[in-house]
């Protein structure tokens, strides 16, 4: 089987990385409901008066850090969204033919980025956790795998940037 051009396997991965995509945006705009819903319930609990009970009070005041939470998981789920539209982008260059599309660069570096981010992210969320009562036995973890990825995925940018230029060069051959 083929690894570039229609039929490839790259247009099949490009396929499940559609729906991924779609299912992630389901994801987030479930998570922006129930942010939404987190808001509205705790400035008004007698919106909800078939759910009230006798900790509705607790869950009233909790809820803005509920909100918050619900939040950095939608930022979360939109940094992967970022990261798999790139991926569609650059398999969709994969299907046509073009692996060394000058774009292609761009889009790794910005992957790398948002894998960055994503790892930033979960520490601020390890340094937030002593504050938040209902998170627990959250132990930092330092993850190279993590790290070892972001650097894989810059140094094949940078990969891509010099395929992008020889390509460019032997263009300009007779």
């Amino acid at each position: 089987m083929r690894a570039l051009g229609p039929g490839s396997v790259s247009s099949f991965l490009k396929i499940i990385l559609d729906v991924v995509f779609a299912a992630l945006w389901i994801a987030l705009g479930a998570v922006a409901l129930a942010t939404l819903a987190a808001l509205l319930f705790s400035f008004n609990p007698d919106l909800f008066p078939d759910i009230m009970s006798r900790n509705a009070a607790v869950v009233a005041t909790r809820g803005p850090l509920f909100a918050g939470m619900l939040l950095v998981f939608g930022l979360s789920i939109g940094g992967v969204l970022v990261i798999v539209h790139s991926l569609r982008q650059i398999f969709t260059t994969l299907t046509a033919g073009d692996p060394f599309h000058p774009t292609n660069v761009r889009r790794l570096r910005l992957i790398g980025l948002m894998l960055a981010a994503l790892e930033i992210g979960r520490y601020c969320v390890w340094g937030l956790s002593p504050f938040l009562p209902w998170i627990k036995d959250v132990k930092p973890d330092f993850s190279l795998t993590a790290w070892f990825s972001v650097l894989v995925v810059f140094v094949l940018a940078e990969v891509f940037r010099e395929g992008a230029r020889l390509r460019r060069e032997a263009e300009l051959t007779i």
